[in-house]
C-alpha cells in the first residue's frame, strides 16, 4: 500500500466517521474533506472542482427543480387526493400508496414523492383511527424503491451511470434500470404491503395519523365558488364531504352578501357564492386546487381572484412597531396598493370570522396573506409585518397542470429515445416551465438541495482520487481474493452487501461514490463485464432500510410515525435480504457476466 493510498483511505475514513457522528453537517464534512485532499496533494488543484461542473451534480439539480414543478402545478397533489377517496384495509392501502409513491419516485425526487404523498397517508390514518407508524414506513421504503425504476428516479442510478460514462465511454438510459429495480420494487413492495407493516413495532404513544408538520394554526377563510368550481358537488352536503377529505370544514355559505339561512346540506350552490372554511393553510390550498375554486379578491364584496402570476400564503405576525397596526387590511390599502389579501386572522388564539377586510389591526395578531410572489417583499416592507419562520406556502398553479405534465413527458420520451441527453432535456424543461409560467424564475434556486449538491461535488473528486491512486482496485484486490474459487456471483453478492451496510450507516450518495470505482476494478480483477457490478451498487446503496439515517425519507418519517431508532431494522432487514435474493440472479440474467 503506498503512502498516497494510506492518506486517502485514512481521510475517508475520518470523512465517514464525522459523518456517523453528525456533529457537524454532511456537506461540511465532504467540502472539508476534499479541500484537505487538495492540500495533501491526493486531488489535483485544477480537478479540486470538476465535481460541481460533473454531469451527475447537474442532473440531479435539475430533476430537483423539474420535480418542482410538477409539485407546484398541482399534478401530484390531484393524484394524492383521488388516491384517498376511499377507505381500504392496511393492506390495501399500503399496496396503493407504496405503488403510487413508487412509480413518482421513478420520474421524481423521491423525497418530493414522499413529500407529497405522506399528507394524505397521515390524514387517511386520522379519519380511521390508525396508528400513523402503520403506514409512514412503508411508505417511505416504497419511495425508495421506486426510485430504482428509471436513471432519473434517485441519485445512485446518476452517479453509477457517470462511472460507467468514464470506463466504457456511454451512460446508461433512461430506463436500463428497469428490468433489476422494477422486480425489486414489486418483491418489495408486495413484501412489505402483506407481511412487512406487520413487523413494525406498536407503541403505547402510537395514536393514529400523527402530523407531519406538527400543531398547524387554523383559520376561518373563504373561498369563491366559480362556474368550474366543485361540478360533482354543488350540492352543499357533498361539498362538505369533498371538503373534509381534505381535512377543510364548511362552516357557513354568504351568497349576495347574506349568510343563507337554514340547514345547509340540502341546498344547491351557485357561482359567485363564499364558502366559509376553517382550514389550515396547506388543507385550505389543496381543496382550492382540487375543487377549481379561487381566493377572493380582498374587496368588500369579495369576487374570484384572478392569479396573473404566482402566489404565497405567508403568515405574519402584528407588532407594536407595525405601520398596519391600528389599521385595517382595507383602510391601508393591502389590496389596492400591494395586490395583497388578508386571507385570515387570529387573535389572542382565536380565529375570527367576520369583516376580516375591516378588522382593525392590533399587536399581536395573526394574519394570513395571499401575496403575489414578486411583491411579498415589498409588502413585508410597507406594512412591517414580521413574516414568521415556516409560515410561507406557494400556491399551486392548477391551471399550469397539463403544460407541466406535457413538457416533463415530451423530455423523458426525448432522453429515453436517445433524441438528446438527459441533462439536456431536463434544461428545456427547467426554461419551458419559466417561460409557460409553471415557475418563476425566483423560484428555480429555491428548490436545489444545495446540501446534497456540495455532497456530491466534494466527494465525486474524492472518489476519482480512490481509483487513480489504486485504493478502488486494491479494495477489489482483496474483495477477489475472499472469493476465489467461487463462482463470481459470490463476489458480486459481497459487493452489494457491503455497500448495503455502508448506506445503511452512510448518505447512500456518497456510498455509491465510493463503491462504484470499486466494484469496476473488482469487475476487472474477475475478468467479468462490469454492468452487472455497477448495476449492483446502484441497487444495494439505494436500499437502506435498517436506520432512520440511512435515507432522508427514513429521517423524515421519524417524528411523524413515533419510531425510534431501532424500529426500522424489524422490517428493514428481511426487505434487504430480499433485495438481495432478487436482485442478484436478475443481475446475471439481465446483464450477463
Amino acid at each position: 500500500m503506498t503512502t498516497d493510498q494510506m492518506m486517502l483511505f485514512a481521510l475517508l475514513g475520518a470523512i465517514v466517521a464525522l459523518m456517523l457522528w453528525g456533529r457537524w453537517r454532511y456537506d461540511l464534512v465532504a467540502f472539508a474533506g476534499l479541500m484537505a485532499a487538495v492540500l495533501l496533494g491526493l486531488v489535483p488543484t485544477t480537478e479540486a472542482f470538476s465535481g460541481f461542473g460533473n454531469p451527475t451534480t447537474l442532473i440531479v439539480a435539475l430533476v430537483l427543480i423539474a420535480t418542482a414543478g410538477l409539485t407546484r402545478s398541482g399534478a401530484v397533489a390531484r393524484l394524492a387526493r383521488l388516491m384517498s377517496g376511499r377507505d381500504r384495509g392496511t393492506t390495501g392501502h399500503i399496496m396503493l400508496f407504496g405503488g403510487v409513491g413508487a412509480l413518482l419516485s421513478g420520474f421524481m425526487n423521491n423525497i418530493a414523492a414522499l413529500a407529497m404523498l405522506m399528507p394524505v397517508d397521515l390524514q387517511t390514518g386520522r379519519k380511521l383511527g390508525r396508528a400513523a407508524g402503520l403506514t409512514l414506513m412503508p411508505l417511505a421504503f416504497a419511495t425508495i424503491l421506486g426510485g430504482m425504476l428509471t436513471l432519473i428516479g434517485t441519485p445512485p442510478n446518476l452517479i453509477v451511470s457517470g462511472f460507467r460514462a468514464d470506463v466504457l465511454g456511454e451512460p446508461y438510459r433512461m430506463f436500463d434500470f428497469l428490468p433489476v429495480g422494477g422486480a425489486v420494487a414489486l418483491a418489495g413492495l408486495s413484501f412489505i404491503a402483506l407481511i412487512g407493516w406487520r413487523l413494525i413495532p406498536r407503541t403505547q404513544d402510537d395514536e393514529g395519523g400523527g402530523d407531519s408538520d406538527g400543531p398547524q394554526r387554523r383559520y376561518v377563510t373563504t373561498l369563491v365558488v366559480t362556474e368550474t368550481s366543485l361540478t360533482a358537488a354543488r350540492l352543499i352536503r357533498d361539498a362538505r364531504t369533498e371538503a373534509s377529505g381534505a381535512g377543510v370544514r364548511i362552516t357557513g355559505v354568504i351568497r349576495r352578501g347574506h349568510d343563507i339561512e337554514g340547514p345547509l346540506d340540502d341546498q344547491m350552490l351557485e357561482d359567485g357564492d363564499i364558502l366559509i372554511l376553517r382550514s389550515t393553510p396547506g388543507a385550505l390550498d389543496e381543496f382550492r386546487s382540487t375543487s377549481n375554486l379561487a381566493f377572493p379578491d380582498g374587496r368588500q364584496e369579495p369576487r374570484a381572484r384572478k392569479d396573473a402570476e404566482g402566489q404565497q400564503l405567508i403568515e405574519c405576525l402584528v407588532s407594536v412597531a407595525a405601520e398596519i397596526a391600528g389599521r385595517s387590511a382595507q383602510s391601508f390599502g393591502l389590496a389596492n396598493r400591494h395586490d395583497s389579501v388578508l386571507i385570515g386572522l387570529r387573535r389572542d388564539g382565536v380565529a375570527l370570522r367576520r369583516g376580516l377586510p375591516r378588522q382593525e389591526l392590533r399587536a399581536g395578531d395573526m394574519m394570513l396573506m395571499l401575496v403575489p410572489e414578486s411583491r411579498v417583499d415589498d409588502m413585508l416592507a410597507a406594512t412591517g409585518l414580521l413574516r414568521l419562520d415556516g409560515g410561507s406556502l406557494p400556491v399551486q398553479r392548477e391551471r399550469h397542470m397539463r403544460t407541466a405534465l406535457l413538457i416533463f413527458g415530451l423530455a423523458v420520451l426525448a432522453a429515453t429515445f436517445e433524441l438528446t441527453t438527459m441533462p439536456i432535456a431536463l434544461g428545456c424543461v427547467i426554461i419551458a416551465y419559466v417561460l409557460f409560467g409553471v415557475l418563476s424564475v425566483q423560484e428555480l434556486y429555491d428548490h436545489v438541495d444545495w446540501p446534497i449538491i456540495v455532497l456530491l461535488g466534494s466527494m465525486i473528486p474524492l472518489g476519482l482520487a480512490l481509483d487513480a491512486t489504486g485504493g478502488s482496485a486494491l479494495i477489489a484486490q482483496a474483495l477477489a481474493q475472499v472469493t476465489q474459487g467461487y463462482p463470481a456471483w459470490m463476489a458480486l453478492a459481497l459487493l452489494m452487501g457491503g455497500t448495503m451496510f455502508l448506506s445503511d450507516v452512510l448518505n447512500n450518495n456518497a456510498t455509491t461514490i465510493i463503491a462504484a470505482p470499486v466494484s469496476i476494478r473488482l469487475a476487472e480483477q474477475l475478468g467479468v463485464n462490469p454492468d452487472a457490478f455497477l448495476m449492483g451498487v446502484a441497487v444495494a446503496a439505494s436500499c437502506a432500510f435498517l436506520t432512520p439515517i440511512g435515507h432522508q425519507n427514513n429521517t423524515l418519517i421519524l417524528g411523524p410515525g413515533n419510531y425510534r431508532f431501532g424500529d426500522y431494522w424489524r422490517m428493514g432487514l428481511p426487505l434487504e435480504i430480499i433485495v438481495m435474493i432478487v436482485a442478484v440472479p436478475l443481475l446475471l440474467i439481465v446483464w450477463p457476466l
